[in-house]
């Protein structure tokens, strides 16, 4: 039976441009454009799912888990919304910038060194993030499990991940990486991404039910990501777990 989700070779491979994370024109240049729409898309359906009071707009008492949180691009926003938020990496030295990037701008997050399978916490989550993770782990399907034991009944998780279409080969590979040079040679493995009905197959099986599935393009004349109803090759899924 699978004991662990940690792919080394991926973890060795982010760790060695950890040093990055904050840098909004370095390796991770495609996040920081990523990260409005994705911290749009998660606080408006947290407000809507826990009936947060309009007036307040804020996460307060909302506990987020951020899985595979890197530098931490999404869990201090998370943060600066008002949320209690525990960020996992499995790469030491992304926690380490996390830590040191939280610290100099006064946020209160739990950073942990751990994978889902070996987090030792004492409580569950009302939301949980698995954002552009699922396809660098090395079991989708014991990741999904793992991470859906620690979800509260009714709480919510969101992930976003890449298609396996031929159209999504092109873009997010030959196109990101080979031309447009968004990403380093080498970040994303086609045989690794994941189709959303096997995505949705594989949560059901772990009592998530689906939500919402909604497509993430590029728009590439404002420079900005949009919401769209093309999956192709990014996409964002939203689970209820029963």
């Amino acid at each position: 039976m699978k004991s662990n989700t940690i792919n080394k070779k991926e973890i060795e491979k982010f760790s060695r441009i950890a040093s990055q994370w904050w840098d909004p024109n370095g390796k991770f240049k495609p996040l920081h454009n990523f990260n409005p729409i994705r911290i749009e898309y998660i606080k408006n359906s947290i407000i809507k799912h826990f009936k947060i009071k309009s007036s307040t707009k804020s996460l307060r008492k909302i506990n987020i888990l951020d899985i595979g949180c890197g530098g931490g691009l999404l869990s201090e926003p998370m943060c600066r919304l008002g949320a209690n938020v525990v960020g996992i990496d499995a790469s030491d030295k992304n926690i380490e910038v996390a830590k040191f990037h939280a610290k100099k701008n006064n946020l209160k997050i739990n950073y942990i060194c751990s994978s889902p399978e070996t987090l030792r916490i004492d409580k569950k989550f009302d939301v949980i993030l698995n954002m552009e993770i699922i396809e660098h782990v090395d079991d989708i399907d014991y990741f999904i499990k793992k991470s859906s034991q620690l979800l509260k009944k009714n709480g919510l998780m969101f992930v976003a991940t890449l298609n396996k279409t031929l159209k999504s080969y092109f873009f997010a590979i030959i196109g990101a990486e080979y031309i447009l040079r968004w990403l380093p040679i080498g970040t994303h493995d086609w045989e690794k991404f994941v189709k959303p009905k096997d995505l949705i197959e594989i949560s059901k099986k772990n009592n998530l039910k689906i939500e919402e599935l909604d497509g993430l393009k590029f728009d590439l004349l404002k420079n900005k990501w949009n919401i769209s109803k093309d999956k192709s090759v990014n996409y964002i899924a939203r689970f209820k777990k029963n």
